[in-house]
């Protein structure tokens, strides 16, 4: 597991407060990294090593791989495992690995999950199982099921727009019991159940904090409390998000202008079904990414001018 994942202790505020310290192994800045792929859409392990390195050089303390933005739902039989190698070996020390396993097969998770922890993921993102919608009771069969198949850290993700379920405040503070169990990636943009899970979660015997999962809420997020970021926009305005996230507690004020500067890039790559308009941006950029799989369509080039024309005036301050 990496030791080079961003501070472990908490934080200093101006006012002598301190922030949660994110767990062993996963830092405060997390990039969900899109997947490359060749013209042809075959997978491109040289330009995931290539595309892993410079957000690593761009302020990112932890990868996630075979995430959403990474095109999960497309990649193909040991695709997720070749591509967690690769960039295993492109970062080396300088950051962890968090490996997406989660699907809406509790079996396929499970053994996902255990393969993550063979494979040397420093982590796993495991999301609501998603279309089948089952109730609470299922929730907590499925992570606590997940949660048992290895000993790595485990990030839920709680993201009810995509999955078209919640895990509840209550569920959450079950799960926190687990060792395990470390945090949630909070998608739900609902800071005031992001203050409740907080409070009912208090205690947990392995911790349990809080990521941003929307780019657009992340300063809100650490202003109750949330220990970092999962962040596409940080392909692009990673400098700025890691100062963001940790000049937080000693220069809130700057860390507002940074969130409103990356404001516009966080909406425009969003415009239309990510990650294609990060995908367009990032060939614009000389970076690697190739086209989208289907279904998605690759962006339009409106689309790609937009997140290109909210990028000028940050890279014009750097």
């Amino acid at each position: 597991m990496s030791s080079q994942t961003g501070p472990t202790s908490t934080a200093p505020t101006s006012a002598g407060a301190t922030l949660p310290a994110p767990p062993p192994g996963i830092g405060r800045v997390v990039t969900a990294m899109a997947t490359p792929f060749t013209a042809d859409g075959k997978l491109d392990l040289d330009g995931g090593a290539t595309l892993a390195a410079h957000l690593v050089d761009s302020g990112t303390e932890t990868i996630l791989v075979n995430g959403t933005t990474g095109e999960s739902p497309t990649l193909h039989d040991d695709e997720p495992w070749e591509l967690l190698a690769a960039v295993r070996d492109a970062v080396g020390g300088r950051a962890s690995v968090m490996v997406g396993t989660g699907t809406n097969d509790t079996a396929k998770t499970v053994a996902a999950t255990r393969r993550a922890a063979a494979e040397g993921a420093d982590a796993v993102l495991v999301v609501t199982p998603y279309y089948n919608r089952p109730d609470q009771r299922g929730l907590l069969r499925h992570f606590r099921d997940a949660a048992a198949a290895s000993d790595l850290p485990m990030v839920l993700y709680d993201i009810p727009g995509r999955t078209g379920r919640a895990i509840d405040v209550a569920t959450l503070a079950e799960l926190a019991r687990i060792d395990t169990i470390v945090g949630v990636k909070d998608a739900t943009t609902d800071l005031g159940k992001a203050s409740d899970v907080d409070v009912a979660t208090q205690g947990a015997p392995g911790g349990f904090v809080r990521w941003s999962g929307s780019d657009e809420v992340n300063l809100p997020l650490l202003a109750t409390g949330a220990v970092g970021v999962v962040s596409v926009a940080a392909h692009l305005v990673g400098p700025e998000i890691a100062q963001m996230v940790h000049g937080f507690p000693s220069d809130p004020a700057r860390a507002r202008a940074l969130q409103l500067a990356c404001q516009p890039v966080h909406r425009a790559l969003f415009a239309e079904p990510s990650p294609a308009p990060l995908k367009g941006a990032l060939a614009a950029k000389g970076l690697p990414g190739g086209p989208v799989r289907p279904p998605l369509v690759d962006a339009s080039d409106g689309a790609v001018a937009a997140v290109l024309g909210a990028l000028e005036p940050i890279e014009a301050r750097r």
